[in-house]
């Protein structure tokens, strides 16, 4: 793996951006606002220790919300450490959600990643998103997103909010540090991933696998009905598309896994998304800041490959 510069001073750093579409924008078109940090609360609810983890069962408070979230970490934890926002997937399991951490999915090798990261020394929150896990009720998918269209908004700007609100009680626990805190995901978590780090510039980096692909190149091949409706932006794509959001999170690192023979991102899709990263990465001089992993068999599944490289990615930013 090509070693990465720390981001102090580095081209990995907090630069400026020169996409097409900025945060601002992408804000206006989810319809949706970040909870100021100052108004996000997080308090204990449980506490257990399993597969050699510490696990903290959490309610994050962000306007008059309950979200409940997992954060795991090291096993009598004493010095501050770096931290991860993970986002779960969708795979049609309402019923999984933040239990994805540490029961893990078909599409995911044991370890699950939340156990595998807090063993490596990592403080993850995984909170349960919109319709998912202890929030299945009192609304599906589809009545959320449909009203969140009627009110000016959609189910992924508010999926958005509440990881924003998952980071901000994270950030605030005194044993995370919180310049070194980065996003990751699968599947609809690997986009709400490069979207949070797009979307918030304390984010160190952003991880994510099978999910990069050019929503218009879906759309002609008709791939874009296997998503579900929570990825649905209205007016997107008259400014930009997939690849310009993961582009925003340049010149920080990133690490783009995906599977060759994945239906959700065909080649068709995934290399024009894969060229506006590059040449994002590129234009600001942080090429080696930018790492992409193609499985060649592989579908919509983590592999063994993924799972190192992951590992070595996140080391490298913590460093």
């Amino acid at each position: 793996m090509t070693k990465r510069r720390k981001q102090a001073g580095t081209h990995c750093g907090f630069g400026p951006t020169a996409s097409g579409i900025d945060r601002k924008l992408l804000w206006s078109l989810l319809g949706a606002r970040p909870v100021p940090g100052s108004e996000v609360s997080c308090r204990v609810e449980g506490r257990q220790t399993r597969f050699g983890i510490d696990i903290a069962e959490l309610a994050i408070l962000a306007e008059r919300r309950r979200i409940p979230a997992y954060r795991l970490s090291p096993r009598n934890q004493s010095a501050a450490a770096p931290g991860i926002v993970y986002a779960h997937a969708h795979g049609h399991r309402y019923d999984i959600g933040k239990e994805e951490a540490i029961g893990g999915r078909p599409s995911l090798l044991e370890p699950p990643p939340g156990i595998a990261l807090a063993r490596a020394g990592f403080v993850v929150i995984c909170p349960d998103l919109p319709g998912f896990g202890e929030r299945q009720l009192p609304q599906s998918e589809d009545a959320r997103a449909k009203a969140a269209c009627w009110k000016g908004g959609t189910l992924l700007g508010d999926m958005l909010v509440d990881l924003l609100a998952a980071f901000e009680a994270l950030s605030m626990d005194p044993l995370v540090r919180n310049s070194r805190i980065s996003s990751f995901g699968m599947s609809m978590g690997g986009t709400l991933a490069y979207w949070l780090a797009a979307l918030e510039p304390r984010i160190a980096a952003a991880a994510h696998y099978c999910v990069l692909a050019g929503i218009e190149s879906l759309i002609d091949g008709g791939a874009h009905d296997l998503h579900a409706p929570y990825l649905t932006v209205p007016g997107l794509l008259r400014h930009g598309d997939m690849g310009d959001v993961a582009a925003l999170v340049a010149p920080r690192p990133q690490l783009v896994c995906a599977g060759a023979t994945d239906p959700l991102t065909p080649p068709d899709a995934l290399n024009p998304a894969l060229e506006t990263l590059r040449a994002k990465y590129s234009a600001v001089g942080a090429a080696d800041c930018l790492e992409v992993y193609v499985a060649g068999e592989s579908g919509h599944a983590e592999t063994i490959e993924m799972r190192a490289r992951l590992a070595g990615f996140l080391r490298a930013v913590a460093s």
